[in-house]
């Protein structure tokens, strides 16, 4: 498989960057570019003109993955770009994905099961069922792991 081109989303959480290491790992041996993506959307507020927090919210995200982008190029990554798209963070992600003809997606998860993920949604499962993109998901550190039901039965 030939890496070109790794998306990494990010929303400013620790929990996406922890997607990051494994991400420039994968670049430098590669010799792949990252594209470091931010979805961006501002809540509708009624009776106001909404294109105010638009700017903002885009502003913000941009400020954001300029600082993350620095710091990768002070730690040695060199070919670093960074995107924003406006709109909600699945599609946002699989559109990027599919437009900038991305290699591969790596991006941090939860790791919920259950009513955790049907109550909190998983933005991981909705990118993996909108694109066809392969994925590399990369759990968070902190998630419990929990056996697998037909597993734990037979214990």
């Amino acid at each position: 498989m030939k890496l070109a081109t790794i998306l990494v989303p990010l929303d400013g959480s620790p929990l996406a960057a922890a997607a990051l290491p494994t991400a420039v790992d994968l670049a430098k041996s590669f010799g792949a570019r990252l594209l470091l993506l931010r979805a961006a959307e501002a809540p509708a507020i009624r009776r106001t003109d909404p294109s105010e927090a638009q700017v903002e919210v885009v502003r913000e995200a941009e400020a954001y993955l300029d600082t993350v982008k620095r710091r990768l190029e002070t730690e040695g990554v060199g070919d670093v770009e960074t995107s924003v798209w406006y709109g909600p963070a699945a599609s946002s992600i699989a559109e990027a994905a599919a437009t900038r003809d991305v290699s591969l997606i790596v991006m941090s998860t939860h790791g919920r099961a259950g009513l955790g993920r049907l109550v909190l949604g998983s933005v991981a499962e909705s990118v993996l069922r909108g694109t066809r993109t392969p994925i590399l998901l990369v759990r968070d550190g902190a998630a419990p792991v929990q056996v697998p039901a037909a597993k734990a039965r037979a214990a």
